[in-house]
């Protein structure tokens, strides 16, 4: 079953962020991710959210998310990306082939 992990970045400092970006997707990959959305334009529909750089990432399994998440290669991006933007991240399951919603 796919995991998504869902961002909404607030932009605090755009050159480190730029880094942060350039270096990012290698470990992605690394982890059988690849990226859905990556920063285009987002509008709120319905609720008070407030949309930021919005980043959606697809892996094939929970486990291979949290692996990328966890590992030892994404902590020091991680850290760069916290130093230079904040907001809220979420993971969750998708569905199964064939399964309603």
């Amino acid at each position: 079953m796919s995991a998504y992990i869902v961002a909404n970045l607030e932009v605090a400092d755009r050159e480190a962020f730029a880094q942060y970006v350039a270096a990012s997707p290698a470990s992605v990959a690394d982890y059988g991710g690849e990226y859905l959305a990556r920063g285009g334009a987002a509008e709120m529909l319905e609720g008070e959210l407030e949309a930021g750089r919005v980043v959606i990432l697809r892996f094939p399994s929970v486990e291979a998310a949290l692996a990328w998440y966890r590992s030892p290669g994404y902590a020091r991006l991680r850290a760069a990306r916290q130093r230079a933007a904040s907001g809220p991240l979420l993971i969750t399951a998708g569905v199964d082939e064939g399964e309603a919603g």
